[in-house]
């Protein structure tokens, strides 16, 4: 017969025993597991108690290790997993060495001991064995769940209380950003190798000179410039030399620790809920002096504050549109100069630059006004002759300025390559340092080693051939260095004296042109004026000073080389009854052109016809009722030069559409009288006998006798 289980405590019944013992393990951080190796000891001790306790199953979940159980942590798949086997009544006595293993929060704790006395399972840690579904034992671990949770909040609040006070005297600093280091004293100084300083600066200038983070990118890339890197190993940081990414050089610009400036919290924690659960996240960067602690000139900077925010600002534009808002933009190779400076008078938005054509030459600024919501656009113009107009407004105010742009432009020409021959000097330096000790270490192993000897001699070899690498590109480079004669000289100086010359050259591309605007521009208002079709613009200078000149509004080029209104007209009157041909020639009496400015002929008029829908003739279509002046003189059988007497005297009604168009006489106004009497007397007479016709409109030559 075989005994019973042996009970070791008493809240442990047989139906406890008939299950498994579930031993949970939790360290918060990588770091606790990596180094706090004691605590694991302890907690995997527990598997022995289980067994002590009669427990024949005993399993360990310990895949929360390194895993927090604060408000917003991440999911424990661990914890997950327990609830999932105690509420499948699997479950017999879930172990954990104490109850802030278990649970940092109220929500998770609670959970936990609610699926344990529905269950019926135990609660143990190291000293005590605890029943949830007994209220003295539910009030216990109640209490220990309350200052487990208040145990966190005090010590988190101490910690984060500790390092504020720490950050406000500027010395909370994790990791050192490359190009700066630590003195005997602690202080933050520059780093010592001139190679990393003088690297970090060209980047800075290069910038301030392209103006765009991608742009300056391509430039390290294509000369082949390394930048120095920060890298961990081994517990320690060291620097690296490689060539840069973009999202390097993006946090360069960024970080205002290159500027002199010490900051904490610039990212703050923010708390969500997601699916039904409180996760905590990484806010969005804020600007340096919303920070909590913000200290100027804490440290030397490569960069000063103003240029920072200088930076920032270009950076800024340089997105063309983020949040909803048109930026300046970067410069490209459009041909316009003002895209992204000028802002719509009426409405306040940015105005935009469509081109077209096959070149993509052709620019046209516009407003988007309230398009999107079915209104219409603001402003609308042409942009080549605002561009010529503004670049006389231009010149104005910087010629003055030629001669020192010329005398600079001498001693950039001069120093054309030092900048990277001063980076490839400092490249070489390392080489050759690197070169002259691994030289050393060839020279201290023991020639008998072969394997060690051989691959030390190998980095030797490799090290020499990145030292001629090196001298060659250096002498390239020194041969290209030109230094202007005296001729180029008296050149750039004439140059400096004319610089509208320059400006209208077609050597200077629209880029350069674009970045000399946006030195001296910060925006331009322009407002169009319907009832004089002026467009006026006001020029926000930086520095504070306003210039306003007004110019008519271009036409858009579909006008521009449209026919004329006036020419429509004619077109319309007369396509009635008289031919293209016909049209064409009173066109050309008028001294009307087309709207490419050539001469009327009778293609072109039915051009015109077909394009505005109006119908005509290609040949005049004589109306029997209507006789131009030749037809009436042989109607009549006088001569022309009577029936314009006639006309003259306005005793003949007649009409024209236009000068030089034909005159329209009625045939039944020339059978009325007294058209009629008169002719007939000129055909018998053949003289013009108006027979004492008076003029209604005649004025009497002397008054009447009384």
């Amino acid at each position: 017969m075989n005994e019973p289980p042996r009970i070791y405590h008493d809240k442990i019944n047989p139906t406890h025993l008939q299950r498994k013992a579930v031993v949970y393990l939790r360290q918060s951080t990588g770091r606790q597991v990596r180094e706090n190796k004691e605590s694991q000891v302890l907690q995997y001790a527990l598997l022995d108690r289980a067994r002590d306790l009669g427990f024949a199953e005993v399993e360990t979940v310990d895949v929360d290790l390194g895993t927090s159980a604060g408000l917003g942590a991440k999911r424990r798949d661990g914890f997950d997993r327990l609830i999932s086997a105690v509420a499948m009544g699997e479950v017999g006595i879930v172990f954990s060495i104490e109850v802030a293993r278990l649970s940092r929060t109220d929500k998770d704790w609670c959970r936990l001991i609610e699926v344990c006395q529905v269950f019926g399972t135990l609660i143990g840690d190291g000293e005590q064995v605890y029943d949830p579904g007994c209220m003295d034992d539910q009030l216990v671990l109640g209490i220990k769940g309350t200052l487990s949770v208040v145990e966190l909040n005090v010590m988190r609040r101490r910690l984060l209380a500790g390092m504020e006070k720490k950050a406000r005297r500027g010395e909370l600093i994790r990791t050192l950003p490359v190009g700066y280091v630590r003195d005997n004293t602690g202080k933050v100084v520059k780093d010592p190798d001139k190679r990393v300083q003088e690297v970090i600066e060209l980047l800075f200038r290069k910038f301030r000179e392209i103006r765009t983070i991608r742009q300056t990118f391509l430039w390290f890339r294509n000369e082949g410039i390394e930048m120095p890197v920060n890298r961990r190993g081994g517990g320690t940081v060291k620097i690296v030399w490689q060539l840069p990414k973009k999202e390097f050089l993006d946090y360069l610009f960024r970080n205002p620790f290159y500027a002199g400036v010490y900051f904490w919290g610039r990212k703050p924690v923010e708390r969500i809920v997601v699916d039904g659960a409180v996760r905590k996240r990484q806010g969005k960067a804020i600007e340096p002096e919303e920070c909590k602690v913000f200290i100027k000139d804490h440290h030397e900077g490569y960069i000063d504050w103003q240029t920072y925010k200088e930076n920032r600002r270009i950076i800024r534009n340089n997105n063309l549109c983020k949040n909803g808002e048109v930026k300046v933009g970067a410069v490209r190779e459009g041909k316009r100069l003002l895209t992204g400076l000028m802002r719509c008078g009426r409405c306040g938005r940015k105005l935009l630059v469509h081109y077209w054509g096959k070149s993509r030459t052709d620019g046209q600024y516009h407003c988007e006004g309230d398009t999107q919501n079915g209104g219409r656009r603001c402003i609308r113009f042409g942009g080549s002759t605002v561009d010529r107009r503004f670049s006389e407004e231009l010149l104005n105010v910087i010629s003055p300025l030629g001669m020192k742009a010329s005398l600079e432009a001498i001693e950039r020409l001069k120093a054309k390559n030092d900048e990277r021959q001063q980076t490839l000097r400092r490249q070489l330096q390392q080489a050759e340092f690197e070169q002259r000790k691994a030289f050393e270490q060839y020279d201290e192993v023991d020639p008998r080693n072969r394997l060690v000897a051989a691959e030390l001699e190998k980095r030797w070899n490799e090290k020499l051939k990145d030292i001629e690498k090196l001298k060659v590109r250096l002498k390239e480079l020194e041969q290209q260095t030109i230094s202007p004669t005296k001729e180029e000289r008296e050149q750039i100086l004439a140059l400096g004296k004319d610089f509208e010359l320059v400006w209208n050259s077609d050597a200077c591309p629209a880029s350069l042109k674009k970045k000399i605007i946006r030195t001296v521009v910060e925006e331009i208002i322009v407002d169009h004026e319907e009832k004089t079709d002026l467009l006026r613009f006001v020029i926000h200078w930086r520095g504070g000073c306003h210039t306003q000149f007004e110019m008519p509004k271009p036409k858009h080029p579909g006008e521009a080389n449209r026919t004329a209104l006036e020419d429509r007209q004619i077109i319309k009157e007369m396509a009635a009854r008289y031919g293209d041909d016909r049209i064409a020639w009173v066109l050309n009496r008028l001294g009307r052109t087309t709207g490419n400015g050539n001469r009327w002929n009778e293609t072109r008029v039915r051009y015109v016809r077909n394009t505005y829908y109006i119908r005509g003739h290609r040949r005049t279509v004589k109306d029997p009722e209507i006789l131009n002046l030749k037809d009436a003189a042989e109607y009549c059988k006088v001569s022309k030069e009577a029936i314009i007497r006639l006309i003259d005297m306005g005793i003949l009604n007649s009409s024209q559409i236009v000068p030089f168009a034909p005159w329209e006489i009625k045939r039944a106004d020339l059978a009325a009288e007294p058209v009629c009497t008169i002719v007939q007397r000129l055909r018998s007479t053949g003289k013009l006998d108006l027979g004492g016709y008076v003029l209604k409109d005649q004025m009497k030559l002397f008054g009447e006798h009384r």
